[in-house]
């Protein structure tokens, strides 16, 4: 199924990024440390110290990797990682592409706009059931106030803003234009964005520099916001998005200091609103009964990706970025790549047969 989710770069990035391991397009060289068997393990900031696992202390299938690494290859893929209790299972790279080298993450950085309004509620700066206009001002959209006064900062986290979102990604006033009350009507729409200007001005940063200093740099991870017309789109290297999956397994929390206080984690990874079950606060869930899709009111039965576990909640962006957390295996999986079929705007076919070959290897 191809959907219609927003975005993304198409330039080349030419921020050099840290957190490099120097390695080929093979299988990652990490640095095996004695293993805490059945602890959670967080890697330390400022070097490529990361503990690995071998795949027979699991119990996982070793004969089955290599059908799963070609499917990966074959699907364009530019980077594969497993984590499971924090420590590398799988780390490959494919096509040239290293563990120094930055990627998009198109629409699974989302997740790390969610995060941070909760971040900056948590410490004072907003209300995420206040108004957007009480941040920003009014007329930020074209519609009449009273409309735009319903309009939340809890409804751009939940997709429920009313706004029309067949009028594409351009989040200036004239094309914010109203479709239903907000709250009444849920629609995959670029106008999240907004939320980083509220966090920017409720805080009195930049939205970078409030980023950077709240959870960037708390975790270990590298990289950078690039603006691309009318998207704000965090480029990295694998790992990184591979830490941000680490605290989103431990909900919220890394190696016992908590970025994000577990009560909004848990909302933000939870069923936010009645209309779409498989949506949270910029997070998409699986295990539910039905889903709706961007670009259509069409409710779809069934889960969202059939063959991965039910607690999964995943991270999806143009072009099969993912990342996928499975807080009942202890499992961070993230892909990073082109298109695996035809250019996609997140979740496709993909998803569920890729699923099926770590099935293969994990079960």
């Amino acid at each position: 199924m191809n959907i219609k989710i927003l975005l993304f770069c198409t330039v080349l990035c030419t921020v050099i990024y840290g957190c490099s391991s120097g390695d080929s397009g093979a299988p990652a060289e990490t640095n095996e440390m004695p293993l805490s068997s059945g602890t959670m393990y967080f890697p330390p900031s400022g070097n490529n110290d990361w503990e690995t696992k071998p795949l027979s202390s699991l119990g996982w299938h070793q004969d089955r990797v290599q059908d799963l690494l070609n499917y990966l290859e074959t699907k364009h893929s530019k980077s594969f990682m497993i984590l499971q209790n924090g420590r590398i299972v799988m780390e490959n790279y494919f096509s040239g592409h290293t563990s120094s080298t930055p990627w998009y993450w198109a629409s699974a950085g989302k997740t790390l706009t969610s995060t941070v309004t909760g971040i900056a509620e948590q410490e004072g700066f907003l209300n995420i059931n206040n108004k957007v206009s009480a941040y920003i001002g009014t007329g930020w959209t074209s519609e009449p106030p009273a409309k735009e006064n319903l309009i939340t900062c809890r409804n751009l986290l939940t997709m429920t803003s009313g706004l029309d979102d067949s009028l594409g990604d351009d989040v200036s006033p004239a094309n914010l234009k109203y479709k239903a009350d907000a709250g009444t009507r849920w629609a995959y729409h670029n106008v999240y964005v907004k939320l980083q200007d509220v966090v920017a001005a409720a805080t009195g940063q930049t939205w970078a520099q409030y980023f950077n200093t709240r959870l960037r740099d708390k975790i270990g991870m590298t990289g950078n916001w690039i603006q691309n017309g009318n998207n704000s789109v965090y480029w990295s290297n694998t790992r990184s998005m591979a830490r941000f999956g680490l605290m989103a397994l431990n909900n919220g929390s890394w190696n016992g200091t908590s970025i994000i206080n577990s009560a909004y984690f848990q909302n933000a990874v939870s069923t936010s609103q009645n209309i779409n079950l498989a949506y949270g606060y910029l997070w998409w869930l699986n295990g539910k009964t039905s889903y709706h899709m961007p670009q259509t009111q069409i409710q779809f039965n069934g889960k969202l990706i059939p063959n991965a576990p039910d607690d999964m909640f995943c991270a999806l962006g143009k072009n099969d970025q993912k990342i996928y957390v499975v807080p009942g295996k202890k499992l961070v999986v993230i892909r990073m790549g082109d298109a695996a079929d035809n250019v996609n705007l997140a979740l496709s076919d993909f998803d569920d047969v890729l699923w099926q070959k770590i099935n293969a290897v994990i079960n």
